[in-house]
């Protein structure tokens, strides 16, 4: 049986930050892939501001055995004092690319 895949949600401030972060964790097979969203628009308070900024997302493919490796390593790449970090359970999804994401992270055996 496969652990539980996941999918973290995680916005970056540019493209440099993304590349580098997505590149990092799956060559670290903390993840299995990274998608790479540009041209979001974030609305938001931070510090009792409205604040708005263009951003991108990551959408990364992982599973729940690696996530706090994930996190902390996110965390430690990101430059943001508090980065969105979101994990969201894959309910459903093909047999083969869910066992591709635990194969490529080494959550198959």
């Amino acid at each position: 049986m496969n652990p539980l895949p996941l999918i973290i949600l995680c916005t970056c401030p540019d493209l440099a930050t993304a590349e580098h972060i997505a590149e990092t964790v799956v060559g670290e097979r903390l993840a299995a892939c990274v998608n790479i969203v540009p041209g979001l628009a974030s609305i938001y308070r931070w510090e009792g501001q409205m604040q708005r900024d263009t951003e991108l997302l990551l959408l990364i493919k992982t599973h729940r055995t690696i996530y706090p490796s994930l996190e902390a390593r996110i965390r430690e790449l990101h430059p943001y004092q508090l980065p969105e970090i979101i994990a969201l359970p894959i309910q459903a999804g093909s047999a083969a690319y869910l066992a591709w994401i635990a194969d490529s992270t080494g959550a198959s055996g």
